[in-house]
C-alpha cells in the first residue's frame, strides 16, 4: 500500500476562489447590521436538496437566497485532519447523538452539507421502499418510473456509477465473505469525477473529484445569480398561520455565536431543505401549523451497528474510496414489513474514529490503534420504519431551540442489532480475519466463527451495551396523502400555503439504502415542477 503521508495536493481548481468578488457572497461572520434582503425564493439549507433546488430555480431565472448555518469552506481548507474536520465540518462537532446518547449521529454543518463529508455511496430508491410508500402512505407519482429519468439526469450531472477501481482491502472484506458464504455483493455507485482514491472522504475532498454540492450545484446556482448568506442560522419562519412572510435569521461569528444582528429573508415562495433535524426544529421553533402533531415524529436513522476485525494482510482501511461494495443480502429477506432488514457495508477507519469506536484506555488502546493497519470495520445499515414496532424518533427542542432527537431503543431494533452482528462477524471470518470483535461494550476479539457464534449467543442486547450510529437522518416531516403526511409528493407543506420541504425529511420511512441520490432526484424532480410554477 502506498503511504500517503507525504502526498503533495496542488494546483486544484477551487470554484470558490474569488467568490466575493465574482458572486453574491455574504458571510454571516461580518454582519453587523441588521437588514432585509428580498427574493423570489428562499431556500434554508445548501446540502442535497437545497443544492439542487437552487440550481434549477437559478437557471429558470429566478432570484433565490441561500441560507446556511455552517460556514463556507473549500478544498483549499480540507487538510485531511480528523481534528479539524469534526469540529468545522460537523454538526455539534461530530458528537450529535440521540437525546439518551445510545446513538450518535453524524451530519455536516458547512456550505454543501452532507454531501462535503459523506463517502459518496449513490443509490436509486428501492422499488419495495416506494411501493410499501404508495401502499401505507398515500405517496401518489412517486414510482421508480416516475423518479428514474431524475436519478438518471443527477447521475450524469455527478458522476455517479459504478466504481471503477478495485476495491480496497477494507471493501474486499465484503467480496471476500460473501463469495465464501455464497450472499450477495455488487459494486457502489460513486460520485466522484478523476477520485484520488485517498480515502479522507469524511474530512472533505482537497481534490474536489467528490461531486458534492459545494462543487457543482451551488458554484451553478451563484454563477446564475443566487446569492448566498453562510455562518447564518435560520431561527424562525415568521407566518400568518396561512403563508409564510419572512425569515428571521441570526448571523453568527466564527465561534458561532450570534453577532448582534437580525437578517431578515422575505420572498413568496419559501424551502426548507435543512435536512431530518434541523428542518423539523426550524417548524416547531416557527410553531407552524400542524393539526395533527406530526412535526418531527417518525424520524428515522438507518441505525448501524459494527464489527471489527483483524487481519494477518495489511488492510490500511483508511486509505481508499472508503465504501465501493456492498452487500443486500439481508436487506428485504424479511419482506418489507418484517422483522428489520440491514445492507452490509465497509466503513473507513481513521485514528480518531477507531478510538472513539473501538474504546478502551492505557495499553488496551495503544493496542486497538497499534493494530489498526491491520484492520477491517464492516457496518449494518438497519432498515427502521418499515414495521408497526418501529415507529422511529421525534425532534424536540432543547431550551436554547436547538434540536434533539428522542430515538428509543426498541427490542425490535435490538433484535436487528443482534442479528446484524452475527452476519458481520461470520461475514469477516469468511473473509480471513484472525479474530472479530463485534461492535458490543462486553465482546472481546473471538478468534474462531464458533466461539464468536457461541460467547456471542450470551451477550446482553440492551441500549447502550451494543453502540450504535447513523450517518442517515430521514423522515420528521413525511410525505403522504392528507390524511397521513405533512407535505404532498412534490414537497408542499400542507398546512402553509407557499412552503416547501425538498430533503430527507420527507421520507415517510428509512430507504434501505444510502439517502444522497434519493433526496438528489426527488429534489430535482419538484423543484422543476415548482420552477414551472412560479414562471407561469
Amino acid at each position: 500500500m502506498q503511504d500517503l503521508s507525504t502526498l503533495k495536493i496542488q494546483n486544484i481548481a477551487d470554484p470558490w476562489d474569488n467568490a466575493r468578488e465574482k458572486w453574491n457572497l455574504i458571510d454571516g461572520a461580518t454582519v453587523s447590521d441588521d437588514r432585509t434582503l428580498e427574493a423570489d425564493v428562499v431556500i434554508i439549507g445548501t446540502g442535497a436538496g437545497g443544492g439542487v433546488s437552487a440550481e434549477i430555480l437559478s437557471a429558470a431565472g429566478l432570484k433565490v437566497i441561500l441560507v446556511e448555518a455552517g460556514r463556507l469552506t473549500s478544498s483549499r481548507d480540507f487538510n485531511l485532519n480528523e481534528g479539524d474536520a469534526y469540529r468545522q465540518l460537523y454538526q455539534e462537532g461530530a458528537m450529535r447523538a440521540t437525546k439518551d446518547g445510545a446513538i450518535t449521529i453524524l451530519q455536516g454543518r458547512t456550505v454543501g452539507g452532507t454531501t462535503v463529508v459523506n463517502w459518496t455511496s449513490s443509490f436509486r430508491t428501492p422499488k419495495e421502499t416506494l411501493n410499501h410508500w404508495r401502499e401505507r402512505f398515500g405517496v401518489d407519482n412517486t414510482s421508480r418510473a416516475d423518479l428514474d429519468p431524475y436519478f438518471q439526469r443527477m447521475e450524469k450531472q455527478l458522476g455517479i456509477e459504478p466504481w471503477a477501481m478495485p476495491a480496497n482491502a477494507n471493501n474486499d472484506v465484503i467480496k471476500r465473505g460473501c463469495e465464501k458464504l455464497g450472499w450477495d455483493w455488487s459494486v457502489i455507485p460513486r460520485n466522484v469525477r478523476g477520485c484520488w482514491n485517498i480515502g479522507y472522504c469524511g474530512m472533505g475532498c482537497p481534490t474536489n473529484a467528490k461531486q458534492s454540492m459545494l462543487v457543482t450545484t451551488l458554484p451553478a446556482a451563484m454563477e446564475a445569480g443566487a446569492t448566498l448568506i453562510h455562518s447564518a442560522r435560520a431561527d424562525k419562519l415568521v407566518h400568518d398561520g396561512t403563508r409564510v412572510s419572512a425569515v428571521q435569521v441570526t448571523p453568527l461569528n466564527h465561534d458561532r455565536n450570534p453577532t448582534g444582528a437580525t437578517v431578515t429573508l422575505k420572498a413568496p415562495t419559501i424551502i426548507a431543505a435543512g435536512g431530518g433535524i434541523q428542518t423539523p426544529a426550524l417548524l416547531l421553533r416557527s410553531e407552524v401549523p400542524d393539526p395533527d402533531g406530526r412535526v418531527g415524529k417518525r424520524t428515522f436513522l438507518h441505525v448501524t451497528s459494527f464489527a471489527f476485525g483483524r487481519y494477518d494482510r495489511e488492510i490500511a482501511p483508511y486509505y481508499g474510496a472508503p465504501q465501493s461494495l456492498h452487500s443486500d443480502q439481508f436487506t428485504f429477506t424479511g419482506g418489507v414489513d418484517g422483522p428489520i432488514g440491514y445492507k452490509l457495508e465497509m466503513m473507513p477507519l481513521h485514528p480518531g474514529l477507531t478510538g472513539a469506536l473501538l474504546g478502551g484506555f492505557g495499553e488496551q488502546a495503544r493496542e486497538h490503534i497499534t493494530a489498526l493497519p491491520n484492520t477491517a470495520a464492516s457496518i449494518a445499515l438497519m432498515r427502521d420504519g418499515f414495521h408497526e414496532e418501529s415507529p422511529g424518533g421525534t425532534v424536540e427542542l432543547r431550551d436554547n431551540g436547538e434540536p434533539v432527537l428522542d430515538y428509543p431503543v426498541t427490542d425490535y431494533l435490538l433484535d436487528g442489532a443482534r442479528r446484524s452482528l452475527y452476519s458481520q462477524v461470520e461475514m469477516q471470518f469468511a473473509a480471513g480475519a484472525r479474530a472479530v470483535r463485534p461492535g458490543h461494550i462486553r465482546a472481546p476479539f473471538y478468534t474462531s466463527w464458533a466461539q464468536a457464534r457461541e460467547a456471542m449467543a450470551d451477550l446482553s442486547y440492551q441500549a447502550l451495551d451494543v453502540p450504535l450510529g447513523s450517518a442517515h437522518v430521514m423522515g420528521g416531516c413525511p410525505m403522504g396523502d392528507k390524511d397521513r403526511g405533512l407535505v404532498d409528493a412534490q414537497g408542499r407543506y400542507r398546512h402553509l400555503e407557499n412552503l416547501y420541504v425538498f430533503d430527507g425529511s420527507v421520507f415517510p420511512t428509512s430507504l434501505g439504502v444510502n439517502p444522497q441520490l434519493s433526496i438528489y432526484g426527488l429534489s430535482a424532480r419538484n423543484a422543476t415542477a415548482l420552477a414551472e410554477r412560479l414562471r407561469a
